[in-house]
């Protein structure tokens, strides 16, 4: 569910994953195999585990009650057949991944594309975030706002996915021992705890297992819906498209409502192109079309198949499937199912932070690095520890998955149109699609989505607030960093010296200098650092070598070794460099400037001093933002982890000039 860019959710754990896509060209049949199966376990989590409650809740939602007869059942089963058909084979897989932004996927990915026009040059030449050639930060255009707001809201979706789904997989022990039930709560609470508890440890150790449990979690579903299906194989009439308009004629306002439930099937499928750039566009394909796509077929229409003839199993039918022998087996394969499901999420959740970090919306965190061999396996203790909280209050808050169910869904609905969106604009920009075929397609697809996200709409009373909740909190949060970063800028920009006319005038005067480098970080490239001016007035002298080192973000996933550092010398011992960086990446000053030819000078890290700015910020009348949302940014802005610990500073080497801003 967390296109999120799970969306950005983690790299693979296998080293043969980390280089698939567009980075390890076109991988052999055994790499293939091996991204296969890691897509089956990080992709296909989320969507995998949907067959808990979905069923259920589409005939037993607090919203309607739809009588469970074979029609009705065959009509769900209509829908559910084409959602994953048109939403997830024809959306995603033959369509909306064709959009890659240098490889990755995710709706912060594609809204990037949207800035960029068809006739871009390829390769990094694409324009960056930040700055401006005059130094301010540009303001968030309304298509990268959408993104940003679909972006937000698969954060609250993200947070229900562990929840609902550790708790449906322990509530399938109360079938066998009804006596349990005081216990689910606590037995799912401790779970979760356990859960975000070892995410400190990285995923490295139990990653290896995510693909194959879930491939025996796929073959255990289509193996019990197989048996179902067996006794009643016109069950398979339900594919015949006429069940599902018959559907609604028969079931009238009821028949649209549990449209929101029946959604369910598809939530998590925006995973696909979420996690494209860290898997490839093949193995997510095969993955789906030889496994995950038949499995989910098998296992809901063996559900049909049985409801059919025994109608009283709806309370719940993923676990009324299996013989008694097998009930608790198939709960402890659940939950390591939904637990596989639910890291994927907390993974991206994490991916998803410091892309918003990384392209300016965010303000920086601690970021840990678990693993020497996967870049993308990263932990946010900050973001863990709100991810938990959230878990648990939703869990105590709504104290089962059908209750949970309310809240499910609406936010991924939403997601999708958005998706839809942004992938016209891309077809239109990028693909130069005629406005007939692009909007021809895209309109097809919001008209399915949109006839979703309506019936979702009615779950806002009884829970569907809380993802919207999020997501709003989170844009503003995002919009007002941003603003407030942009004002910053523009405020020490102005009146600005530029560094070739302070070297120059520098060269006029009898300045003394002692050995040694500094370097200052500095946004604004071609400006003279207000650090560097405070150091010469009060110190009355200069390092014999000075470097003012301005770091860029691109709206590409990565930036090419080749094209890391633009490189200008300004004589008198002054250099000019501008480190471009992608949004997936981490910056590392020091390795970066040591890394690269520097003409005659020769960057030691470790004997350089780095120099930095600290913003004091002052709440003031001054047009800008209003006074809560200058307030709001001053907290992130104090609370944020310090640049020398987001840049890599060595922090005995750090030296942190002030400087007064108004707002």
């Amino acid at each position: 569910m967390m296109g999120m860019t799970r969306a950005s959710g983690e790299k693979p754990v296998t080293p043969a994953a980390t280089t698939a896509g567009h980075h390890g060209g076109a991988p052999s049949a055994k790499r293939t195999a091996a991204l296969t199966l890691g897509a089956l376990g990080v992709v296909y989590g989320d969507i995998g585990t949907n067959v808990l409650f979905a069923m259920k809740e589409t005939f037993l939602s607090p919203h309607h009650t739809i009588e469970v007869l074979e029609a009705n059942v065959l009509g769900v089963l209509s829908l559910v057949f084409w959602s994953l058909v048109l939403v997830i084979t024809v959306k995603y897989l033959m369509f909306v991944m064709r959009a890659d932004n240098d490889g990755e996927g995710g709706v912060l990915a594609l809204a990037a594309l949207t800035d960029n026009p068809a006739d871009d040059p390829p390769g990094n030449e694409r324009p960056a975030v930040v700055p401006r050639k005059d130094g301010t930060v540009p303001r968030i255009g309304v298509l990268f706002l959408l993104g940003l707001f679909g972006t937000a809201l698969l954060y609250g979706d993200g947070v229900i996915t562990p929840a609902i789904s550790v708790l449906a997989a322990v509530e399938g022990i109360t079938i066998t021992a009804p006596g349990f039930e005081p216990y689910v709560v606590p037995t799912a609470i401790a779970i979760l705890i356990a859960l975000f508890a070892i995410q400190r440890k990285g995923t490295a150790t139990i990653g290896k297992v995510f693909g194959p449990v879930m491939v025996v979690w796929f073959f255990t579903i289509a193996a019990l819906g197989t048996i179902q299906i067996a006794k009643r194989p016109e069950v398979f009439k339900a594919i015949n498209p006429v069940y599902a308009f018959q559907y609604f004629s028969n079931n009238g306002a009821k028949g649209f409502l549990s449209m929101g439930a029946i959604f369910l099937v598809a939530c998590g499928g925006e995973a696909l192109y979420a996690d494209m750039g860290h898997f490839g566009r093949r193995p997510i394909q095969l993955g789906w079309t030889f496994l995950v796509f038949p499995a989910l077929v098998l296992a809901y229409f063996g559900m049909g198949a049985m409801l059919i003839g025994d109608p009283s199993t709806i309370d719940n039918p993923t676990f009324r499937m299996a013989p008694s022998w097998m009930l608790l087996p198939l709960v402890a394969l659940a939950t390591m199912a939904t637990v596989i499901a639910s890291q994927a999420l907390i993974s991206g959740a994490y991916s998803l932070t410091v892309q918003a970090m990384q392209l300016g919306y965010a303000p920086r965190m601690r970021v840990v690095h678990t693993s020497s061999d996967a870049e993308g396996q990263i932990y946010l203790p900050a973001v863990n520890a709100a991810l938990m909280v959230a878990c648990i209050g939703l869990v105590l808050g709504f104290r089962s998955s059908s209750n949970l169910a309310a809240a499910y869904g609406l936010a991924v609905t939403n997601t999708m149109v958005i998706t839809t969106i942004l992938f016209y604009v891309v077809a239109r920009r990028r693909f130069r699609w005629t406005a007939l075929k692009a909007g021809s397609i895209c309109a097809v697809l919001l008209l399915i989505e949109g006839t979703y996200f309506g019936a979702n709409l009615f779950k806002i009373p009884d829970g569907g607030w809380f993802p919207l909740l999020v997501g709003v909190i989170l844009l503003i949060v995002f919009t007002t960093w941003n603003t407030g970063r942009r004002l910053v800028a523009e405020h020490i920009a102005s009146g600005r010296l530029p560094l070739s006319q302070f070297v120059a005038d520098l060269a006029a005067n009898d300045v003394p200098r002692v050995e040694g480098v500094n370097v200052y970080l500095f946004s604004k490239s071609g400006g003279t650092p207000s650090a560097l001016l405070t150091s010469l007035r009060h110190a009355g002298s200069l390092h014999s070598t000075e470097l003012v080192v301005s770091v860029v973000t691109e709206r590409i996933p990565r930036v090419l070794p080749a094209r890391r550092l633009d490189h200008t010398s300004l004589g008198d011992g002054f250099h000019q460099i501008v480190l471009h960086y992608g949004f997936m990446e981490q910056p590392d000053v020091p390795r970066d400037l040591a890394a690269h030819n520097l003409g005659k000078f020769a960057f030691d890290p470790d004997l350089a001093s780095y120099v930095l700015g600290r913003e004091t910020l002052l709440i003031t009348d001054r047009p800008g933002m209003v006074k809560w949302r200058e307030r709001l940014f001053a907290t992130m802005s104090r609370n944020a982890t310090p640049a020398a610990n987001y840049f890599n500073l060595p922090i005995d080497r750090v030296i942190d000039i002030g400087l007064r801003v108004e707002l």
